[in-house]
């Protein structure tokens, strides 16, 4: 009853505000009909087309599907600065009624203004679509002083929400395996939300079967995302397995150069288990790195002495403004901090949800150069 109730509330909310943005719009552009109803239809249509992309793609996968949800994802991006555009002219409106020396609203300054949102909206969500699909490769050379067997320099690739699925297909799969071969790290690291969601159109389009080609010298590993869980993690899990990517869940595997990776279960499945509790076990003379899809709780890691902790989950809000909710809710949105002995690294991510637009941030590769020395 609360999923449902929660479900209509936020439908009633999204339809709610595109009928807002219709009514200004008729407003500004002083629409009449049938010219009104043709925008009616058009923006109910195309709102409609989001949520219709979802239901169909859990139920049917298919080329129809994937192209419906596209669309309606695409909008989303163009709805939110169409949005956030009228709420800022409607300001401006409301301004020039309580100081009489502003221009008055007339129907030809209102046509301008029009006009202008359309082409800044246009240009703002071409931009953000360029920033999604160039990848930035960030090198970090870290100093971990802790003890390790053989090789002291140890390259490892982080990524984290590759999030393929409808959305992010094979195309990005191979770019990632192109920057992975590129860069030859001797570990790879995959901090959640490899799966958008619904697992139906990764094994529609098998995406993830060309991971296996990978072979770092020292293994790749994985941990759940949110995504997985809200798609249905048996499958995910299946599927990931599948391909031979191992998934810590709650896991430690220690490597043969003393090396300890630490896999935590994602909070979304409810039974995350406690930092201090999982690191028991381990042996902190030598290296620890914890790998956590969501970045709540820093200072655990501090505390423990985690030698490196890395996240993903925040894509830094993907779109603004919502970086700033980001950034509300973790001590760190994105990017790297070191606290004490404790590297801190939170990832914007390789893919993204929903449309393929990013604002405000950039899709990324981590490649973290550790050397290791004894104090």
């Amino acid at each position: 009853m609360k999923i449902l109730l929660f479900v209509l509330t936020v439908t009633t909310i999204y339809f709610a505000a595109h009928y807002y943005v219709f009514a200004r719009v008729v407003y500004y552009l002083a629409l009449t009909s049938p010219i009104r109803n043709y925008v009616f239809w058009g923006i109910a249509t195309i709102a409609s087309l989001f949520i219709a992309g979802m239901f169909l793609e859990r139920a049917y996968s298919s080329l129809l599907s994937e192209w419906i949800y596209k669309i309606g994802t695409t909008w989303l991006a163009f709805f939110l600065y169409f949005l956030l555009a009228i709420i800022a002219i409607d300001i401006l409106y409301i301004i020039s009624k309580i100081i009489p020396s502003l221009p008055t609203f007339s129907q030809k300054y209102r046509l301008i203004l029009g006009a202008f949102m359309c082409v800044v909206v246009c240009i703002t969500v071409l931009y953000g679509h360029i920033q999604a699909v160039r990848t930035q490769i960030v090198q970090i050379p870290i100093t971990i002083h802790k003890k390790v067997e053989g090789k002291k320099n140890i390259r490892i690739l982080m990524a984290s929400d590759l999030h393929f699925g409808a959305i992010i297909g094979e195309r990005w799969e191979k770019k990632f395996m192109n920057i992975v071969q590129q860069q030859n790290p001797e570990i790879v690291l995959l901090c959640g939300d490899i799966v958008d969601g619904d697992i139906g159109p990764v094994l529609r389009k098998k995406l993830g079967q060309h991971l296996q080609e990978l072979q770092p010298s020292m293994g790749m590993y994985a941990i759940t995302g949110n995504h997985e869980y809200i798609g249905g993690i048996d499958e995910a899990l299946q599927y990931l397995t599948s391909i031979n990517i191992s998934v810590l869940r709650d896991t430690i595997i220690t490597l043969p150069n003393g090396i300890q990776i630490v896999g935590r279960n994602d909070l979304h499945s409810g039974h995350q288990r406690p930092l201090d509790s999982l690191l028991k076990s381990v042996d902190h003379t030598n290296p620890i790195i914890v790998m956590n899809h969501q970045p709540y709780n820093l200072r655990e890691a501090v505390n423990q002495k985690v030698d490196l902790h890395l996240s993903g989950h925040t894509h830094h809000g993907q779109l603004w403004p919502f970086n700033y909710i980001t950034q509300s809710l973790f001590e760190l949105s994105w990017g790297y901090k070191q606290e004490q002995s404790t590297h801190l690294y939170v990832s914007s991510g390789f893919g993204t949800w929903g449309p393929t637009v990013r604002i405000g941030n950039k899709p990324e590769v981590v490649v973290f150069d550790l050397t290791f020395t004894e104090q």
